[in-house]
């Protein structure tokens, strides 16, 4: 008996714990391979100040990372431009990578924390980035760049945002661009960018891209669709944009050229979710829970770009709202859904009488798979239809980066970082200063389980809380908060002590960086490990 109650188990977790590998292209709106997420924040618009970016890598990505040192490189140096390197094992392993081409490198380059799409370097410059696909015609593969390869260069080799834009336009245009469209939410510890950028188009090899300064006191979100809109270029403090911008619309018969330009308009025409609309579900519920006053109807054709929040955002509610699943509306996944009753009518559609118009559907996953979304969605459940939630269960990683203007670089910007699904895993700190990861994180676990990879010691307990996820969020999202309430109030203690340190002995400083985000990262770990273990067992004895 107890042999079959194991079997049974088992058989039960075989498919939650396997499905980890990017999900094919789907009917449902809002369920493809693309699904990363990005919010921005302005330094005004902030509860501290801090200029904040963010992103959730929702796909099939390598989970290993590494802080790249600075390094000084002889006249003549050349840098290799790869792709492949966002579906590798570790950072030596190559098998998957080839080199598209090389480029003169600098003389100096920066740190910076190397991720599947690199986020951050020694100068307080963070980047986050969503996929937004564009019009097919733009593709041209011949182009040198991947959008990974172009952030890489970015901050290796500069300091703020507007440098990172302007680099990345002349890279493209003289090396051209090789990727689908894309979009990076670019930010410094003084201002924050969105930029986005397509191809030329077949017989082109270049790029075509605008930029916009989200404003220092309002907030924007990015969600796999194009969100600029007009550019104004007489407005260069503002507004940036590829010298082909309106001569590629023009050429491709996109833009008649009389009236108004709209970059969204022009090029992601064919976009893979709404060929009428700027924003899909995500940009709308974040819009609207960061500035409710606006009513902001899903309705329309165009959302702002940015808006003002009601009140000033912290970097905990940019946490929460990456690992939301549109609570508090009807959208919410994780209640009791009204679906249209299949027996409601015959064979020939004539109504039944004495059947209801509608039954009820319990559903408290929020983070279903694929399949189980599809049967919901077969049966008539409507919002399912909108199902692709802020967090996912296929995130790979998810970053929030923080900057600060009034700190030392080293201690002014850090990545709060997570692996998995963001509205189950902890956040632990990644410094601008911090030198050295634990050898956990140097390791991908995407393909296959491993306990050498810090994602599967997140993994394990996550999956398991999803399958009863009504009862076990009780006991796991305030072991998530407790992290993320720990990291806001230590943070001060830890900028403190390096200043101290720093005046008095750099190495001591260093090292007390690399181990705070060390003995933080242990924490989380062993917290849940024991929290796997401790939802094993409620499962066992519970089935």
């Amino acid at each position: 008996m107890k042999t079959r109650k194991m079997a049974a188990i088992v058989a039960a977790l075989l498919v939650p714990l396997a499905c980890f590998s990017q999900p094919d292209e789907m009917t449902i709106e809002g369920m493809s391979r693309m699904s990363c997420t990005s919010i921005m924040v302005g330094k005004a618009a902030s509860t501290d100040g801090s200029v904040i970016t963010s992103h959730t890598c929702d796909s099939w990505y390598r989970t290993w990372m590494q802080v790249v040192p600075a390094k000084d490189h002889m006249e003549g140096t050349r840098v290799d431009i790869y792709d492949g390197r966002m579906h590798t094992q570790s950072a030596a392993d190559s098998t998957k990578m080839h080199v598209r081409g090389s480029i003169p490198q600098v003389a100096h380059t920066y740190r910076y924390l190397d991720t599947a799409y690199p986020c951050l370097n020694e100068k307080q410059l963070g980047i986050g980035e969503t996929t937004i696909t564009g019009r097919k015609e733009l593709q041209n593969k011949k182009g040198l760049f991947l959008i990974e390869e172009l952030e890489r260069i970015a901050l290796e080799r500069c300091s703020t945002a507007r440098e990172a834009i302007r680099l990345m336009g002349d890279l493209v245009k003289q090396y051209g661009y090789g990727d689908s469209g894309e979009c990076l939410t670019i930010a410094d510890k003084n201002e924050v960018w969105i930029f986005e950028i397509f191809g030329e188009g077949e017989k082109n090899i270049g790029g075509v891209w605008a930029a916009v300064r989200i404003p220092d006191d309002e907030v924007s979100v990015s969600a796999n669709i194009s969100r600029i809109g007009e550019i104004d270029l007489s407005d260069p403090d503002h507004y940036m944009a590829s010298d082909n911008v309106l001569d590629v619309a023009k050429k491709m018969k996109w833009w008649d050229g009389k009236q108004p330009f709209c970059f969204w308009k022009a090029y992601s025409g064919g976009n893979y979710l709404n060929e009428v609309k700027n924003y899909s579900v995500r940009e709308h519920f974040i819009l609207n829970a960061l500035a409710p006053s606006l009513h902001l109807s899903d309705t329309v054709a165009n959302l702002p770009l940015s808006v003002r929040p009601d009140a000033k955002v912290s970097v905990e509610q940019v946490m929460r709202l990456l690992g939301s699943y549109f609570e508090g509306t009807e959208k919410n996944l994780s209640g009791r859904h009204k679906i249209v009753n299949p027996k409601r009518k015959d064979k020939d559609g004539n109504l039944v009488e004495g059947e209801p118009d509608s039954i009820v559907s319990p559903v408290s996953n929020p983070w279903m798979r694929p399949d189980e979304i599809n049967m919901y969605y077969a049966m008539g459940d409507s919002v399912m239809k909108n199902i692709r939630t802020v967090s996912v269960p296929w995130c790979a990683y998810s970053t929030v980066i923080q900057l600060r203007s009034w700190l030392p670089d080293e201690v002014g910007g850090v990545v709060w970082m997570c692996l998995d699904n963001p509205g189950e895993s902890p956040r632990f700190p990644i410094f601008s200063g911090t030198t050295q990861l634990p050898t956990l994180l140097s390791i991908c676990g995407q393909h296959s389980e491993r306990d050498d990879a810090a994602l599967w010691h997140f993994r394990k307990a996550n999956r398991l809380a999803t399958l009863r996820w009504g009862t076990y969020r009780k006991t796991l999202e305030p072991l998530r908060d407790y992290f993320i309430e720990k990291g806001a109030r230590e943070l001060p203690f830890v900028e403190q002590t390096w200043q101290r340190l720093q005046s008095e002995d750099p190495k001591q400083a260093e090292r007390m960086l690399n181990g705070y985000t060390a003995d933080f990262f242990g924490a989380t770990i062993l917290r849940w490990d024991e929290l796997a273990r401790l939802l094993w067992r409620q499962t066992w004895a519970g089935w």
